[in-house]
């Protein structure tokens, strides 16, 4: 299947707006990704609520295992929290509902009840989102649905199951459910039982580079890949395997920016934070990893421009970062993290009200709006990294920027501006080259995780962006628009 001394592995990697199915060939100094299927993700209003086409994502896989052709092994990464729910014969009991529904609004609250924030934040180290899995079962409390589950599989874990037969709970996915100690690793039982969450729902946890089962025949026989083909545990939340494409050099002092659909802007630690303090920024402590911890906000990321371009019906973005290159840096900020952000519908109507209500200019052209969000993102990128420094007592000397926006070269400027630190662009298919390499090192290839980084240093085109520009002027935007949206305590 490969040239001696090489494998070929393929990285599913499903992300908020499309999936795609990578092959990476793999060996002591190779490492070659190509694109084998990309295929939409388009969630579907119902009268219920927003659900996933999770069905669709699965043809989406299989075709893709089409076109990739004889692999060494499979793996699957993507978005966390969400999940679908099985039956006693394994049956799905309908489409998985997506976490930009509005299902979640006041749960928080009735949990905060039993367990004070401050506490649930000491147990788990997740922050407050309205979409964690953990407010999500509750929200389902009492519906036929979860009365009849007897399996709750997170969604990479649901097409790994579907793809093998086989059920497990991934734990880098796992520790974004808000129901997992990150200090143990393991499930924080004391706090499901007091909030009423049957941890029996899920399947044991399983780690990156765990056997997770071989592809049924039927899977083989409709994606034409000939068998065995192992199925493997990678970091199957997709910015778990995006921080472990991070190409920094061992020792280095780098902070990350995993940018796409959403901003996860944060640090690699070897333990959790949290304090008090960690918790009132906002910050969340997620397992990587080698048994590292992503320290780290959500910020809403490139959303906020996908909602725009959908609400003008364009298509292209090189026009509008063209525009927006040309327009007043600075003029107007937003918070990128606002709540008022997180669902879909007329992002440049929300956007001009943010400007309004903080005594800012309304952007009057795509352009000017496309500039007020990459410069709103900066600013917030900023805001995150000094905090991260601060909380975890670390100091930083370089942002590495990995995904999507690696490609956005004013994005990368900007946020070099902002954070007045060098910033190092790439790999854009991150998620994936994590999802590769975890592979690789399950199936003998090319070692720890600083390997695995000196491997994507030397085969992935990277771009420096160093600071310019008044640091002066980002401290005043974000004067701007400090206090516009405390965190709910």
């Amino acid at each position: 299947m490969s040239a001696p001394g090489t494998k070929t592995f393929a990285a599913v990697d499903l992300g908020a707006s499309s999936g795609r199915v990578i092959t990476g060939r793999v060996g002591p100094d190779t490492l070659r990704l190509t694109e084998a299927h990309r295929f939409p993700n388009r969630p579907v209003r119902l009268p219920e609520g927003l659900r996933w086409d999770i069905l669709g994502l699965y043809g989406g896989v299989l075709d893709g295992l089409r076109a990739a052709g004889p692999v060494d092994s499979v793996g699957i990464d993507g978005w966390a929290v969400d999940y679908g729910l099985l039956d006693a014969d394994g049956a799905l009991l309908g489409n998985p509902v997506h976490y930009r529904d509005a299902r979640t609004e006041g749960v928080a609250e009735r949990v905060w009840a039993t367990v004070p924030p401050d506490a649930l934040y000491r147990a788990t180290g997740i922050q407050y989102a309205p979409f964690n899995t953990l407010y999500q079962l509750l929200a389902a409390h009492g519906t036929p649905q979860l009365a009849s589950a007897k399996r709750l599989l997170l969604i990479p874990d649901l097409i790994a199951y579907w793809l093998t037969g086989e059920q497990g709970t991934e734990l880098t996915n796992a520790s974004t459910t808000q129901l997992l100690d990150p200090r143990t690793g393991d499930w924080n039982r004391p706090l499901a039982d007091r909030l009423g969450v049957d941890l029996t729902l899920f399947a044991p946890l399983r780690r990156p580079g765990d056997p997770s089962g071989a592809l049924l025949p039927a899977v083989q026989r409709e994606t034409g890949l000939p068998g065995p083909v192992p199925v493997t545990a990678v970091g199957s939340h997709d910015t778990a395997s995006a921080v472990a494409a991070v190409p920094a050099p061992p020792g280095e002092r780098f902070a990350y920016l995993c940018t796409g659909t959403w901003s996860l802007a944060g640090l690699e630690l070897d333990a959790p934070v949290t304090t008090e303090a960690g918790r009132a920024a906002n910050f969340t402590n997620e397992l990587g990893l080698d048994s590292t911890v992503r320290f780290l906000r959500n910020i809403m990321g490139l959303w906020l421009l996908q909602e725009c371009m959908r609400a003008w019906g364009l298509t292209e973005v090189a026009p509008l970062l063209a525009d927006a290159a040309r327009a007043p840096g600075l003029r107007s900020v937003v918070d990128a993290a606002a709540p008022e952000f997180l669902a879909p519908g007329d992002m440049p109507g929300r956007i001009a009200a943010a400007c309004r209500a903080t005594g800012q200019p309304v952007p009057r052209t795509p352009g000017a709006f496309t500039r007020c969000v990459l410069d709103s993102l900066a600013l917030a990128h900023r805001t995150a990294i000094h905090e991260a420094q601060r909380l975890a007592g670390r100091a930083v000397d370089v942002v590495h920027i990995v995904g999507g926006g690696a490609r956005n070269a004013l994005l990368c400027r900007l946020t070099a501006d902002a954070t007045g630190l060098p910033v190092v662009a790439g790999p854009a298919e991150a998620a994936a080259l994590g999802n590769v390499l975890a592979q690789a090192r399950a199936h003998g290839l090319p070692g720890d995780l600083a390997a695995t980084r000196r491997l994507i240093a030397r085969h992935q085109p990277l771009t420096r962006y160093e600071p310019s520009g008044d640091p002066a002027a980002w401290r005043a935007a974000a004067r701007r628009i400090q206090g516009a949206h405390p965190v709910r305590t």
